[in-house]
């Protein structure tokens, strides 16, 4: 095989790729026998009929698609190999020439990973970030462990009150019709949550088991359903039960129930102790990212638009996967937003071209340094995931057996970001970052604004 480059605009390289006759023969009699059950010809049974009769009464032009599909991704990985191109996307691929007792002649023109021009990246001065974790913070995080060991009691002898949890059905109707989603039965709701619409829990206080309304609400102008929009609704309501919460005792008992310790002291003392860990790492990545920014803002790139297209469709895919895993998909996700899939991939573009830029700028550094994996390397981080995940270390090298490049990457973009911490220059931030470690356990935005309207819930 013989394969020559051709430079062209916009990082595209143009590969002419000949392969010599005899391989493609094997392409030829490869696609026959894959062919001969469903090809027929008059006077032979199908699947007994020979090749060349077959070419003499289709064309051997018949064989040449598949021909190509089996030879093309061996020829086009060696092609790859032998010119050292690093393809972005997939190749545009164009027939020369083709024929038995020929050469097979193509040409596959690619996007190519861009070269970049690295600016400083050597004593980058970062602002120092240091998050104390305080009395007050292991008293908001034991307030979170009581929540979540909360117990609900029936109540009968009063209304709801704003806190309580109540079952109960639900029929709306707007115009006096029905619509999707406005009906259920025996509902669980915390009032007080807002997961309906302005002004339907509201009117629930009060209520008592087994009573009966009626209750009037507004859909909101920007109401996910069109037909709904600023629609005044009527929902007939019942009420089963009432529950209200009831919390442990903060005590020694409480301490036993949650963990490992045998006192409320010991207890918080550790849960002090991993806030700490955890608002140190977040210092940690305070920093990196910041030096990562200004090491990548220092760098020169011409980024082929591809590679952000691309990035796009992994941020969508990984959106998607929290959806659904909050009970969501897109496409619901994207009514209740009112955004079109063109407008919700537009607000991703600035995102996909940064990472896109910083992914580039990281392995521009790692190999301008000389940085590798070693198999030591490779142990500590199976071993750090076996941790992670509560498994085997050999259950975790299973598992990446087939793709070792993930876990490889990994490693590499982490040795090359404490290479480059450990030459940065820190000095004292301009802000008071003391218990800010508070704000950055943000969630995600898709999920408060999947969270906030679920009302009735559409399609439930």
């Amino acid at each position: 095989m013989k394969v020559t480059k051709e430079i062209l605009e916009n990082k595209k390289v143009k590969l002419e790729i000949h392969i010599d006759p005899q391989a493609f023969e094997k392409g030829m009699e490869k696609s026959y026998l894959k062919n001969r059950k469903s090809i027929s010809v008059p006077g032979f049974r199908k699947g007994k009929v020979p090749r060349k009769i077959m070419e003499r009464y289709y064309g051997e032009a018949v064989f040449y698609e598949d021909a190509i599909n089996e030879i093309f991704p061996d020829a086009y990985d060696e092609a790859v190999k032998e010119t050292g191109i690093e393809p972005v996307d997939m190749p545009e691929i164009d027939i020369v020439q083709v024929g038995s007792g020929k050469e097979l002649i193509l040409t596959a023109t690619v996007v190519v990973k861009p070269e970049v021009e690295l600016g400083q990246y050597k004593g980058i001065e970062v602002e120092k970030a240091e998050y104390t974790v305080s009395d007050h913070d292991v008293d908001h995080q034991l307030e979170h462990v009581l929540e979540d060991n909360a117990r609900w009691i029936a109540v009968e002898d009063r209304g709801v009150q704003n806190g309580d949890r109540v079952s109960l059905d639900y029929a709306g109707s707007v115009d006096g019709k029905a619509f999707p989603g406005g009906t259920a039965e025996k509902y669980s709701l915390d009032i007080g949550s807002g997961h309906f619409i302005p002004g339907f829990e509201e009117q629930l206080i009060g209520m008592k088991p087994e009573e009966e309304k009626d209750i009037t609400v507004t859909f909101p102008e920007d109401y996910h359903a069109e037909d709904l929009k600023g629609k005044e609704a009527i929902f007939h309501v019942k009420i089963h039960d009432i529950k209200e919460k009831e919390l442990p005792a903060l005590d020694d008992e409480f301490a036993k129930d949650v963990s490992e310790f045998g006192t409320l002291e010991e207890y918080k003392a550790d849960l002090k102790q991993n806030l700490q860990k955890t608002a140190d790492d977040n210092a940690r990545n305070t920093m990196e990212n910041q030096l990562i920014q200004k090491i990548t803002d220092n760098a020169k790139i011409v980024i082929p638009e591809v590679m952000v297209e691309n990035e796009i469709d992994n941020m969508v895919h990984e959106m998607d996967y929290r959806l659904q895993y909050n009970g969501l998909n897109m496409e619901k996700y994207l009514k209740i937003t009112n955004t079109s899939a063109e407008d919700f991939r537009a607000q991703y573009k600035d995102s996909a071209y940064n990472r896109v830029k910083t992914q580039l700028v990281l392995e521009a550094i790692t190999k301008a340094e000389g940085i590798s994996v070693t198999e030591e390397d490779l142990e500590k981080e199976y071993a750090k995931l076996a941790e992670q995940y509560k498994r085997n270390v050999e259950e975790i090298k299973k598992s990446f057996s087939t793709n070792t490049k993930v876990i490889e990457n990994s490693i590499l973009v982490q040795k090359t970001t404490d290479k480059l911490m450990k030459e940065a220059v820190l000095v004292e931030s301009q802000h008071d970052h003391e218990n800010d470690h508070d704000h950055d356990q943000q969630h995600d935005h898709a999920e408060n604004d999947a969270g906030k309207e679920s009302v009735i819930e559409e399609e439930e």
